[in-house]
């Protein structure tokens, strides 16, 4: 189920509508909405080195911790 993504709360349907809403504070959104609002919300994107050096870090940790 969705999440809204101004308060973390759950996001229903409406069909006839064809628009989301929390149950929470009742933001309503298309679904473009929802996606340009998360988006712009996503922190900057790490670059592709950082990216690489923290998966090899994380499988090193999981690594030396089976053993």
């Amino acid at each position: 189920m969705p999440y809204c993504p101004e308060c973390g709360g759950d996001l229903y349907y409406d069909p006839r509508l064809k628009r989301y809403a929390c149950k929470s504070c009742g933001l309503s959104l298309s679904y473009r909405e929802l996606v340009e609002l998360r988006d712009k919300n996503r922190p900057e994107s790490e670059n592709e080195r950082d990216k690489k050096k923290k998966r090899h870090d994380e499988y090193l940790k999981w690594w030396f911790s089976k053993k």
